[in-house]
């Protein structure tokens, strides 16, 4: 455990960040899955909503901008196929 007050700060501070950014992986794992599985009728809702969630965490840096660009076109082509 660190001594000095500033690096006690950066401590608990980069482990509040860890903590919200594996909050926000998870609910984007979450949210592909559901519009993986969604029906037809609520494939759209389903996949707007996950590709929202994307693209925050994107714009946030929790992931990079490839990888959510990755991330929805996986989804989009998966739901495509499962559509035909």
């Amino acid at each position: 455990m660190p001594n000095i007050k500033s690096v006690i700060k950066d401590v608990k501070k980069s482990q509040e960040r860890h903590e919200r950014n594996i909050a926000v992986k998870s609910k984007i794992k979450t949210m592909v899955k559901k519009a993986r599985v969604a029906s037809e009728d609520q494939a759209k809702q389903a996949i707007s909503t996950a590709v929202s969630v994307i693209d925050k965490a994107a714009e946030k840096g929790i992931i990079h901008k490839n990888a959510a660009a990755r991330r929805k076109s996986r989804m989009m082509k998966a739901t495509n196929k499962a559509a035909e």
